[in-house]
């Protein structure tokens, strides 16, 4: 019996900025309808990977396939239509243009479908059906992330990556972010998750990386790590 393709699979990915070699070759697994968390303190290189993966930085060495087809120097925009999407750190809605002409320009793959794809965000995410007409930028944070996240998913990825959905947020708002990650997984959605909130991530997630100055240091089941001594020292407060 032939095992199906990972949804994700990143092998000795090497990446950086300028002479910085930011990646030293990085291997991680996402298998379909799973959730994997990558933790690590700030400036681990979490989101260089995340970049390197959508295509937004370009791959020193190393391969990135999805579904088993390689997308490593494909151009992002191509990554999109392969089926991948990346939800942005810090949200990055285009703040002038209304709550919905945002999800329409993250339907550049789905035209003829827009219009119900807009009315599936609304459905998920009720808030931004209420506001729909208003402009992106008077948004809270907390409902800019569930715009941002709606936005990605207009183009009905096969693979989804959020990068620190809960940066900025109060700890209610977290909750709700969370509880809609957990939604999207609960209907088979492939995520993978960085985020600096390790215990929050690795909480929800089937299988967590540990990220240390650009290589893995650590992986495994999710909840064995949340009881690793060395993640609880380094990450959970503990």
């Amino acid at each position: 019996m032939q095992t199906a393709a990972p949804a994700l699979e990143v092998r000795g990915l090497v990446a950086g900025y300028g002479r910085i070699e930011a990646l030293h070759g990085i291997d991680l697994t996402l298998a379909p309808g799973k959730l994997v968390a990558l933790v690590g303190a700030n400036g681990a290189g979490k989101t260089t990977l995340l970049r390197t993966i959508s295509g937004l930085i370009r791959a020193r060495a190393g391969t990135v396939e999805l579904f088993g087809r390689d997308i490593t120097h494909s151009r992002p925009e191509r990554h999109v239509s392969a089926g991948l999407s990346q939800v942005l750190e810090g949200r990055q809605v285009f703040g002038p243009l209304s709550v919905q002409d945002n999800l329409r320009l993250g339907a550049f793959t789905q035209q003829e479908h827009t219009d119900r794809l807009i009315e599936e965000m609304y459905e998920l995410f009720p808030v931004l059906g209420e506001k729909s007409h208003l402009a992106a930028g008077t948004l809270s944070g907390g409902q800019q992330q569930m715009l941002a996240i709606a936005r990605a998913l207009m183009s009905r990825p096969k693979v989804l990556l959020l990068d620190e959905p809960s940066m900025g947020l109060a700890p209610l708002l977290v909750r709700e972010i969370f509880a809609i990650i957990v939604k999207l997984k609960s209907q088979g959605m492939p995520i993978l998750l960085v985020e600096q909130n390790a215990h929050a991530a690795l909480s929800i997630a089937d299988h967590g990386y540990v990220l240390e100055l650009g290589r893995i240091s650590l992986q495994g089941p999710a909840k064995e790590l949340l009881q690793d001594e060395r993640v609880m020292a380094a990450y959970l407060g503990l």
